[in-house]
């Protein structure tokens, strides 16, 4: 029977819904935007902030000292940079967030990959991952100074901990939504056990682990800035605490924005990252 043959009753509903709705741009359901819209609507998530600050500082009971105006954190910017603070404690808080990220990546991945391919590495340590994930890193900072001083030992440390138990998890998540079709079909072809973890689960997560990882750096920078405001000589975390001590809140505001430019310059790193290596994952 052909679909003009069709009785009414069996259209597809689904297509005549659609056809009823009213046609939006801006409101649309799991689609994309036109590309211009795109870029006015992220355009506007930076502008209206700003105007908003630069207005609400304007006003006349409002005291700089409690919110600076954008006019007083640029002469915090210079003030720092000429002094050799800013460049000094970006870099040393980049290092450190480097160093102690990279470790929580390399241990996460076969970690996370193991619990979630075989349920018997899952029983044995999915519980204590659980648990401790759920105990706040920082509460581990007393312990990590005494056990390994004020050094850049305990700062690392404190970012793995913070950083590591979350990747596992995440990654553990995305083994297990590959496909048992995929799976069984490797056996059916004459697959082993170690090719399929290598040509079908390996493949198939990576687009899932950069993407991990992509969220997660964010909780790195976190612990980072938590062990720089306990015990350290340099980092924007110690200068957010000289600010604060000596209540110079433009420079607190200087430290923040730096924080979230090199947090929006590493999420779109990642995504480069996931468009260059991951074209497969990519629609």
């Amino acid at each position: 029977m052909t679909s003009s043959t069709l009785p009414p009753n069996d259209a597809a509903p689904t297509t005549n819904r659609t056809q009823g709705l009213k046609p939006t741009v801006f409101w649309r359901i799991a689609e994309d935007i036109p590309q211009s819209l795109n870029w006015v609507l992220i355009c506007l998530s930076i502008i209206v902030p700003f105007v908003t600050w630069w207005l609400i500082s304007g006003l006349p009971n409002v005291n700089s000292a409690f919110l600076p105006s954008p006019t007083d954190v640029v002469s915090a910017f210079q003030r720092l940079w000429e002094k050799g603070f800013l460049l000094e404690d970006t870099l040393a808080s980049f290092i450190r967030v480097g160093v102690g990220f990279l470790i929580a990546a390399v241990l996460s991945i076969p970690f996370g990959i193991l619990m979630g391919t075989f349920a018997s590495f899952a029983a044995m340590l999915e519980p204590i991952v659980g648990i401790v994930r759920y105990m706040p890193a920082p509460a581990f900072t007393p312990l990590l100074i005494i056990y390994l001083g004020l050094d850049e030992a305990p700062k690392i440390t404190l970012i793995v901990l913070g950083t590591l138990f979350y990747n596992i998890l995440m990654i553990m998540d995305a083994v297990k939504f590959v496909p048992k079709d995929l799976i069984e079909a490797t056996y059916t072809l004459g697959g082993n056990r170690f090719q399929v973890l290598l040509r079908v689960i390996m493949p198939y997560v990576v687009p899932n682990i950069i993407d991990t990882f992509r969220i997660n750096i964010a909780t790195s920078w976190n612990m980072v800035i938590v062990a720089e405001l306990v015990a350290a000589e340099s980092g924007l975390g110690k200068r957010i605490e000289l600010a604060q001590k000596f209540f110079r809140t433009d420079e607190i505001f200087a430290c923040l924005i730096i924080l979230g430019v090199i947090g929006f310059t590493l999420d779109l790193i990642f995504r480069a990252i996931l468009r260059l290596s991951c074209k497969w994952a990519i629609e």
